[in-house]
């Protein structure tokens, strides 16, 4: 007797929990400006300089390198916002993916970072703003730090930029914009003054050829010259996806744009800087080159050249620039709260909107905290390299979360989907365990005892929570866990970051760049691999997106 044929196969894709109360305000062109206006902040200053000391004429391709790397990672993150267009994703995917173990290691890891990024940008207007007002900071070890009355002052632009925010997105969007133009304006105007008032293109081989101080110099620099900081921006378009207009359209346009339009402008200005430096200032090699201009080289090479015009343009920009980007990274801290709270990993409280649809009790931690790190980091080095490291962690959320998703939910209607299957989430992998290995152990040390920490949270808010909480899933995400247990080992015994401000002895081991970046492509193959092995099920999935699609063939 023959068996009967079977039903019509289940719809194996899930529907997406919308959040409720947030305003769709976001345009396709504000969208892309959250982007680039983050990454336009504090770091163009000053990263054409660090770079060159670090790699000469090589940092040129430094940038690319680092717009390659940016870009992968970018694309897995624009498929997955358009599939789930919702506020904070680059933390919800991680908990839609691999369960609430994991969402709460992106959450708790990218807020830090983002509750610091703020802080940064405003410790940076002041120490710009000292050239005209210098009760702001004074000297600390060689490093410039907030005075008691510039803390004030700290505390007032972050008020500022909360008050901004609560306004609601649409007076958000509008004051960046403006601000967005203004930027794009000064970086070509010094692009193109730099090149018009001095173009040397024997610098590029004269003083010690394209490379003189190896093709290594040019992975090194990623993180270490500001490289990578300067791009951190581009996820922008995925937390404000919930926010958007049309975010099926506008996403996969504001995050590939902003890394497309930025990285141009980069890598012009990098050759702007290299071959506008006069032959008197390269005598002591690319490593000793040393402006001494409080707002910074560009402003200092104008200087030099006569075009004082241009650097009283920067010097104002030095102000504007990432007074922006701290008002970009105040509100994204808000929703990066307001997705933990969604998650079910943070009180409830958060989600708490205003009559403009914002999260005000979010605003609010943001403000507090913001505040409270300026007292563990004072001036802006101080806490640069903790921001880059502790963000392209989460980053690698992104591709792992992309490829669990494809094999779970192979149904889904996703209207941006990449090609190549594995190939290109694992290399955009790939890319965020290079530039942390890169930033070297003296940074990673911190990040990974802040992980520690943060689990130790988790552990308290579970017990005294008083409500249900989503199931942990730990098993759906051990591959954190082996993840960072890895990096960790790898970072400890690798080459970089050696400090005698190191809380544990580590850097300046055997990894160096080649045999290190090869461990580390075996490794997050491995860490890859058994994240797809231990994926949680396709039931599993749909609860942790927030229930079935209510297809006929969708499970109840």
């Amino acid at each position: 007797m023959s068996t009967p044929p079977s039903a019509t196969p289940v719809a194996r894709r899930a529907a997406v929990r919308m959040d409720t109360g947030l305003r769709r305000d976001i345009g396709r062109r504000s969208l892309l400006f959250t982007g680039v206006g983050s990454i336009i902040g504090s770091g163009w200053l000053f990263s054409a300089l660090n770079a060159a000391k670090i790699a000469g004429p090589a940092a040129i391709f430094s940038w690319v390198v680092g717009g390659i790397m940016v870009t992968l990672i970018g694309l897995t993150f624009a498929e997955l916002a358009v599939m789930f267009p919702v506020a904070g994703g680059v933390i919800r995917f991680a908990q839609y993916a691999s369960g609430s173990f994991a969402g709460y290691f992106a959450g708790w890891t990218l807020w830090v970072a983002c509750a610091a990024s703020a802080p940064s940008e405003v410790l940076a207007v002041l120490q710009y703003a000292q050239r005209y007002l210098p009760w702001l900071m004074t000297t600390s070890d060689g490093v410039p730090v907030t005075t008691s009355s510039g803390l004030l002052v700290a505390i007032g632009l972050m008020a500022a930029f909360s008050v901004i925010n609560v306004l609601g997105v649409k007076a958000f969007v509008r004051f960046n914009d403006v601000l967005v133009w203004w930027k794009l304006a000064i970086i070509i105007v010094t692009i193109g003054g730099l090149f018009a008032l001095s173009f040397h293109g024997a610098n590029l081989v004269a003083h010690g050829g394209m490379f003189p101080s190896g093709v290594g110099s040019v992975f090194t620099a990623l993180p270490t010259a500001g490289i990578v900081f300067a791009s951190l921006g581009f996820r922008q378009g995925v937390e404000f996806a919930g926010e958007s207009t049309n975010p099926q359209r506008n996403v996969p346009f504001a995050v590939i744009g902003s890394i497309v339009v930025t990285g141009t402008l980069y890598v012009l200005l990098q050759i702007a800087f290299i071959t506008g430096l006069p032959s008197e200032l390269l005598g002591a090699g690319w490593a000793n080159v040393t402006f001494t201009d409080v707002a910074g080289p560009l402003a200092g090479l104008a200087t030099i050249l006569g075009a004082t015009w241009l650097a009283i343009a920067i010097y104002a920009d030095a102000i504007l620039s990432p007074g922006d980007t701290g008002l970009i990274y105040a509100a994204v801290t808000t929703r990066i709260a307001f997705a933990n709270a969604q998650n079910g990993n943070a009180p409830t409280a958060l989600t708490r909107l205003n009559r403009w649809g914002i999260p005000w009790v979010a605003t609010a931690l943001t403000f507090v905290a913001g505040c409270l790190l300026f007292l563990p980091f004072p001036g802006w080095q101080k806490i640069v390299g903790f921001i880059t490291s502790a963000t392209v962690l989460t980053f690698a959320i992104g591709p792992v979360a992309y490829g669990i998703l494809r094999r779970t939910l192979p149904d889904q209607p996703r209207p941006f989907r990449l090609p190549g299957g594995d190939v290109i989430s694992y290399l955009a992998f790939l890319s965020a365990n290079l530039i942390v290995f890169w930033t070297g152990w003296s940074v990673n040390e911190k990040l990974f005892l802040a992980i520690v920490a943060g689990y130790a949270f988790l552990a308290g808010y579970r017990r005294f929570a008083g409500r249900p909480l989503p199931a942990l899933d730990f098993r759906g995400g051990s591959w954190c866990v082996l993840w960072i247990a890895g990096m960790t080992v790898i970072s400890y015994f690798g080459e970089f970051g050696g400090s005698e401000e190191s809380l544990l002895p580590g850097g300046g081991g055997p990894l160096g760049i080649v045999s290190g970046s090869v461990t580390i492509a075996v490794f997050a193959a491995a860490v890859y691999a058994y994240a797809m092995a231990t994926r949680p099920s396709f039931a599993n999935t749909v609860a942790n997106i927030g229930g079935s699609d209510g297809s006929p063939n969708a499970p109840s």
